[in-house]
């Protein structure tokens, strides 16, 4: 399988803080991509550098063909309307409605005429599972599974083959959280998506990434998919891991 993203001996730091040292991996076309690891071991920092919100770093990163250290600002944009991106709580623009919300993306990066993209953001409302009533509800009208999906049609706006989830089922009831995780998983075959998430859901490991890093220590402690992760000796996997015992 081709990959879409490689990554070789990125280092990132902050000031003379190292977050990661030296660490390498790759994203494989249509897998759903983990990366793991405890509590401030530079997750979301990786995820926000792929897809270049967060530049603090040395190494080869090459994504969708491009490598980011022989980048020109024309090819910055043509990547970053290549992908999509779902924050942790959503961050919807809150004085937008879910249509204003989805179609924001589509006047900034388009010159599509009013019918298409009204076509456009009626599509998304519905792949993502929203009703199209749902359109014109605000942020602080929406739960936050309907907000999760509002984002995520709005990532998928410009039609994305490669999408950027950060905890996408942080915040939500353990419904909500496994219809998310069958809607990732539907849209990943609908959409021929290629998808790399941060999560510490273990339910969302288990049942829908394909494969995973696990960060620790400044570094890569394991690569592979669920079936080799607990014959790891690390403090953090075993721990973690073993809670999944009866997932």
């Amino acid at each position: 399988m081709q990959d879409i993203i490689k990554v070789e001996n990125l280092t990132t730091f902050f000031d003379e803080k190292i977050i990661h040292n030296k660490i390498s991996f790759n994203v494989k076309k249509n897998e759903i991509f983990g990366i793991l690891g405890p509590s401030g071991c530079g997750k979301t920092t990786l995820l926000r550098e792929l897809c270049l919100l967060e530049k603090n770093f040395n190494g080869d990163v090459n994504v969708l063909g491009y490598d980011f250290n022989r980048l020109s600002q024309k090819d910055e944009q043509k990547l970053k309307e290549s992908w999509g991106v779902l924050f942790q709580f959503g961050a919807l623009f809150s004085s937008l409605n879910v249509y204003e919300n989805i179609q924001k993306p589509l006047l900034e990066y388009t010159k599509l005429d009013k019918k298409l993209i009204d076509d456009i953001i009626r599509f998304k409302i519905d792949i993502v599972g929203l009703k199209q009533s749902d359109a014109y509800l605000y942020p602080s009208e929406l739960s936050g599974g309907m907000k999760k999906k509002a984002a995520l049609a709005r990532a998928l706006a410009l039609d994305a083959k490669l999408l950027f989830l950060d905890e996408p089922t942080s915040g939500l009831d353990p419904i909500s959280a496994r219809e998310f995780d069958a809607l990732i998983l539907k849209l990943r075959d609908l959409l021929d998506l290629s998808i790399v998430m941060v999560s510490h859901d273990l339910r969302s490991i288990y049942d829908t990434i394909d494969r995973f890093i696990v960060l620790d220590d400044k570094k890569i402690v394991y690569d592979g998919d669920i079936k080799g992760v607990k014959e790891v000796k690390n403090s953090f996997i075993n721990t973690f891991f073993s809670l999944g015992d009866s997932v």
